[in-house]
């Protein structure tokens, strides 16, 4: 039986000198790497306490919950921390089959193939029509 406290795991994790670390979001049924992105201890706290993706943004320099603003949210079913405790793993459901803000279901779309980049998945739903209205959550 551990005698650890409550946020003695959060003390596990070797947090950058930012007070960030890096996460990636896996989904739960195919396995495919849906994303990465960053996460601070409260937006780890979040993530746990809600069991939804909450991330660190650097270029908004705020806490944002995914899905905030398309509304394809992340439900985090398990979270897994790596062998050095400088990356996490969110294994999730994701809302509506799209992670990425290009309305592809993967960030990781794009695949090298003889010297360039080339798209390998279509975009599910425009961006336009993601962003255009806000989303109730």
């Amino acid at each position: 039986m551990s005698n650890m406290h409550p946020t003695d795991w959060l003390d596990l994790v070797k947090w950058d000198n930012n007070g960030l670390v890096t996460a990636i979001a896996q989904d739960a049924k195919s396995g495919r790497i849906l994303m990465v992105a960053s996460v601070n201890r409260e937006s780890l706290t979040l993530t746990v306490d809600t069991h939804i993706a909450h991330y660190w943004s650097r270029s908004r320099n705020r806490i944002w919950q995914k899905g905030e603003e398309s509304g394809h949210r992340q439900n985090v079913q398990e979270i897994r921390l790596d062998c050095d405790g400088d990356a996490l793993l969110f294994v999730i459901q994701q809302v509506d089959g799209i992670a990425c803000h290009t309305g592809r279901e993967s960030c990781f779309y794009r695949k090298l193939e003889h010297g360039g980049w080339h798209i390998t998945d279509p975009v599910k739903k425009n961006p336009e029509d993601i962003y255009a209205a806000p989303h109730v959550q």
